[in-house]
C-alpha cells in the first residue's frame, strides 16, 4: 500500500471518491442527486483550497482517501503559530477495511501537518472511526462549541 499526495490532475478521481464517500456516510441511494453547490464548492476546494488530500493506493486501485484542511487563527500560548488543521473525509473502501489503510493515511497527514508548523489537528469522528483516532493520540474535547449559520 502506498500513499499518494493528490494534485490538480486528480480532480475527477477526487470528486468521484468524495461523492462515493458522501453517499455511504449519508445513506444515499445511487440515484440520489447531490446539491449542485456542494459539488461545485467541493471541486473548487480541491483545486484551490489550502489542503492536503491523499489516496491510499493498492497498485493502481484506490483503497481510500483522506484530507487535511489548514486553518490559520490568532496565535495563542498553546498554539503560538496559529496554524491548525481539520482532518476530514477519512474513507477506506469496504474491500480494504481492517487492513490499516486509514491509519496509514492519517499518519501521513499528521506528519504533513507537522512539517507545515501546525500545532493542533481537530476532527469530527464517526463511531466507526473513533478507535482509530484514539489509537493515534487524538483526545475527546468537550470544550468546544459551535453555531451553525
Amino acid at each position: 500500500m502506498q500513499i499518494k499526495k493528490t494534485n490538480q490532475n486528480d480532480i475527477e478521481t477526487l470528486m468521484q471518491i468524495r461523492l462515493e464517500m458522501l453517499r455511504i456516510v449519508n445513506n444515499m441511494n445511487v440515484e440520489d442527486d447531490f446539491d449542485k453547490t456542494l459539488v461545485e464548492c467541493s471541486r473548487e476546494y480541491f483545486l484551490n483550497g489550502d489542503q492536503t488530500t491523499v489516496f491510499a493506493m493498492d497498485g493502481d486501485k484506490i483503497a481510500g482517501c483522506a484530507s487535511l484542511s489548514y486553518i490559520t487563527v490568532m496565535p495563542t500560548f498553546d498554539h503560538p503559530t496559529g496554524k491548525r488543521a481539520h482532518l476530514m473525509n477519512v474513507y477506506t473502501r469496504a474491500e480494504f477495511r481492517r487492513r490499516g489503510v486509514g491509519k496509514m493515511m492519517v499518519e501521513y497527514l499528521i506528519e504533513e501537518a507537522r512539517s507545515r508548523g501546525v500545532t493542533e489537528i481537530s476532527l469530527d469522528a464517526t463511531q466507526m472511526g473513533h478507535p482509530l483516532y484514539k489509537s493515534l493520540g487524538f483526545n475527546d474535547n468537550g470544550a468546544g462549541m459551535n453555531l451553525s449559520l
